[in-house]
């Protein structure tokens, strides 16, 4: 059986963008997170406290544009919570994380239970903007060149990113909060505003992460959806060494491990779903065996800091 069909390669390309923009979003806030210091454990719990806000604004103001916006609310709402405790109050990070995710877990879940598990409503499609003349390509044009506004924000943020990392103040300000963030309270920039502006920023990429897989990805939010793309991303973060493009392959290609199920079933080839669901996370571990020594973090990473100490 030929594997290179069109059909195929369209449903795969196609389904890698789909599933590969919630990773893309929230690995760059999870770069950005790290960067100044953070490690963000409860991803996951920002992306579903997304998607079921990004759910419900749309479902309610019949708005996909307010479901988004609903959505990076959401993820900002649970980024406050790691910022105050994790930033403030110098609690830890990792058991922090771990709490707000699995408290995420339960609340969305409950508040399904209690508003949709009777009905479960479904939104409608969202508009795609095709891009002039790129989507005009044969083949690839309609499927890279012909998607949601949201798509190209994701792709746009990579660039943004980029040139801040590298050409800004703010740049050197989160990078010095992450390596050296003694030396960038002496230099007289808050340490403490400086991490809480890059978690707040990163709750709201993973929320809008999260309202992108509810509202584009299913149109509809199940309990449990993000199924472990928050922690899919850390990943995509500590193996992109501070480079957003590469941030970008990586979503791109884990996005295509998770959609190979339904690219399959475009040739009818009958393979168990447990089976295709086990290869991004199996992709996950050969890449983290192959490059996960030389992954760089921050060298304070995961640490509070505390004014005055070494």
């Amino acid at each position: 059986m030929d594997l290179l069909t069109q059909g195929f390669l369209s449903s795969l390309l196609l389904g890698a963008i789909i599933a590969g923009v919630p990773l893309l979003l929230t690995g760059l806030g999870e770069q950005l997170s790290e960067k100044a210091g953070v490690l963000n454990i409860g991803l996951e719990g920002m992306m579903l406290t997304g998607a079921y806000l990004g759910f419900y604004t749309a479902w309610q103001t019949q708005s996909m544009g307010m479901g988004l916006l609903g959505g990076a609310a959401g993820g900002i709402l649970i980024a406050l919570l790691m910022a105050v405790l994790c930033v403030w109050l110098r609690l830890n990070q990792i058991v922090i994380g771990i709490a707000l995710t699995l408290g995420a877990q339960g609340a969305t879940a409950l508040l399904h239970y209690l508003q949709f598990s009777r009905t479960y409503p479904r939104l409608g499609g969202i508009d795609s903007v095709a891009l002039p003349l790129l989507s005009g390509i044969p083949f690839i044009g309609r499927i890279l060149f012909n998607q949601p506004l949201v798509v190209y924000l994701a792709v746009g943020c990579v660039a943004l990113f980029a040139a801040v990392y590298r050409h800004t103040n703010l740049g050197l300000y989160l990078q010095a909060a992450g390596d050296k963030p003694a030396a960038l309270d002496a230099a007289g920039v808050s340490v403490l505003w400086t991490r809480t502006l890059a978690v707040l920023v990163t709750g709201a990429l993973a929320g809008l992460g999260g309202a992108f897989m509810s509202q584009v990805g299913a149109g509809i939010f199940v309990p449990f959806m993000t199924q472990g793309n928050g922690f899919i991303g850390i990943v995509l973060a500590m193996l992109a060494r501070g480079r957003p493009l590469w941030v970008l392959g990586g979503a791109l290609l884990f996005g295509a491990c998770l959609s190979l199920t339904t690219a399959l079933q475009v040739l009818g080839v009958d393979m168990p779903t447990d089976v295709i669901q086990m290869l991004p996370f199996m992709a996950v571990m050969v890449v983290l065996v192959a490059f996960g020594r030389r992954a760089s973090l921050p060298y304070a990473l995961g640490t509070a800091y505390i004014r005055g100490e070494r």
